[in-house]
């Protein structure tokens, strides 16, 4: 493979162009290589080149941010106002709405990218990354299986906790008649126009598709397998994320829960009564321990409550045209779509237990301490704190790496003396 060739199509940093070395397909980058060209990778990039030291970002597949892009629905919007959800160094444009929709966030992405100069290497699969001999060996595969192996002083890992569908096993699903889908294949609720939908999770995904669903003529219904926290988007004129914030300044987490959870009582009325059971711990406090993040209503709510989207228990097992429920309950669904999830995919390809768990392939520290481990490796975007979270470690990874990179660093010829027999 002529790399060299390849490097030029991609406009890979300069830096990297002109100080790369070709053994056979061992490219030797003398830069960090970050792994994932989403929100946190991307981030992350820009937070180095602020300081001088490029990077080579590798992307799995051909474009930036692929789960945003590819993998979700077309109503959405981010969660959080915009404040919230900016990444490093360049705040949304100033005539986005407070909650921008998919197509802006992914049109600031761009901007974001060209703004920074920041050139991934698309349709490279990372296979295994193993230290060895003080260097990191990123193995790859490419669109036709070609192999790449890229020797790094530094490996920041971007791939985030969104990596994989997470999707259960459900007696029955082989004999269930119609399509079993992941919201990862949800696009719109025109599809479904008349049938009968079950909806599997009610985190902010299944709320919301089940409201999309609702709008365009199908009849939804939503399995409710665990206790949620339902919060409104807003109140008291303000984001409820951003008056939470804003509150923890002054006052203890379990007051500030309290107060959400009265206005919640307000605003929304009982959800239990819905089949909505809230959890014992608070929003925020749950949130920080388990990362679990409370639904932020924005509309589903009132439709559960005018019986236009129905809520059942967990399922006990699937049958060929319908679903029983644990409390004896059965009807007949058209579709099955699993709002269920994602995971981290780390621990397939990653040849490291120290900074990550191998159960879930998250950092085994806790945040704001899971976004370094040793020997040069880093994590980001595995915060559960979504973009406030990737921001913040790829501040701190660009500080450490600067400070590593002023200093003289490791050269190929000592990696390729080192790995000798």
């Amino acid at each position: 493979m002529d790399y060299s060739k390849e490097v030029d199509g991609k406009r890979v940093h300069d830096h990297v162009d002109k100080t790369m070395t070709s053994l056979a397909r061992c490219i030797w980058v003398p830069c960090p290589v970050i792994i994932g060209a989403g929100p946190s990778g991307l981030a992350t990039a820009a937070c180095l080149k602020e300081k001088g030291v490029p990077s080579l970002i590798l992307e799995r597949t051909n474009c930036i941010a692929s789960l945003w892009k590819l993998k979700t629905y077309d109503r959405l919007r981010l969660h959080l106002p915009k404040q919230f959800c900016e990444l490093p160094l360049m705040p949304f444009p100033a005539n986005f709405p407070t909650y921008p929709t998919k197509k802006q966030f992914m049109a600031y992405l761009e901007s974001y990218k060209n703004h920074f100069g920041l050139d991934p290497v698309f349709n490279k699969t990372v296979v295994s990354a193993e230290f060895d001999h003080g260097f990191w060996r990123v193995k790859t595969l490419g669109l036709k299986q070609e192999e790449t192996e890229y020797v790094s002083q530094w490996l920041i890992v971007a791939t985030g906790e969104n990596a994989e569908e997470v999707v259960p096993q459900i007696e029955g699903m082989d004999g269930f008649c119609g399509p079993i889908v992941h919201t990862s294949s949800y696009k719109s609720g025109r599809l479904f126009r008349g049938k009968a939908v079950l909806v599997v999770g009610c985190g902010n995904s299944g709320m919301e598709v089940c409201l999309d669903l609702c709008n365009c003529n199908a009849r939804p219904s939503l399995v409710v397998r665990d206790s949620v926290h339902v919060l409104p988007q807003e109140m008291l004129g303000r984001s409820t994320f951003g008056l939470s914030m804003w509150l923890l300044k002054w006052f203890p987490m379990r007051l500030v829960d309290r107060f959400l959870l009265l206005v919640s009582r307000f605003m929304l009325g009982d959800t239990e009564k819905l089949g909505l059971r809230r959890p014992q711990l608070g929003p925020l406090e749950l949130k920080n321990r388990s990362g679990k993040t409370p639904v932020l209503d924005v509309g589903t709510l009132a439709k559960i409550k005018s019986g236009n989207i129905k809520v059942f228990p967990e399922i006990k097992r699937l049958t060929y045209h319908a679903a029983e429920f644990i409390n004896g309950i059965k009807e007949n669904f058209d579709v099955i779509i699993l709002a269920t999830g994602y995971k981290s995919n780390v621990p397939q390809w990653l040849k490291e237990t120290d900074l990550f768990s191998e159960k879930d392939g998250l950092p085994r520290k806790s945040f704001p301490n899971g976004w370094k481990g040793e020997c040069g490796l880093y994590a980001v975007g595995f915060t559960k704190r979504g973009l406030l979270g990737a921001s913040s470690d790829a501040k701190r990874i660009a500080e450490d790496i600067e400070h590593q990179w002023k200093a003289e660093p490791k050269n190929f010829m000592a990696f390729s003396r080192s790995a000798s027999p």
